[in-house]
């Protein structure tokens, strides 16, 4: 498994538990707020956990953005140095 494939892998963990969904129901590009019914709290307490388990710091202005599996790892990715 590359290192991208395990933090894809982890990231969706950690949605799918704030989501309280099985990882296998997250797909990559399903929207958050439509799809799974996500609301702000939920947004903040994803990037939170996302914050503790990968020591970095993103800001909240990147909430917006954050809207699907794809577009979290890629905001992470680039505040957590990832460079797979």
């Amino acid at each position: 498994m590359t290192t991208a494939t395990t933090h894809l892998t982890e990231l969706r963990e950690i949605v799918s538990e704030v989501l309280e969904l099985e990882p296998d129901e997250l797909t990559d590009t399903g929207d958050f707020v439509e799809e799974y019914e996500a609301d702000s709290l939920r947004a903040i307490e994803i990037l939170a956990r996302i914050e503790k388990q990968y020591d970095c710091e993103i800001p909240q202005a990147e909430l917006p953005q954050m809207r699907n599996l794809k577009a979290v790892y890629e905001v992470v990715a680039a505040h957590a140095g990832w460079e797979d």
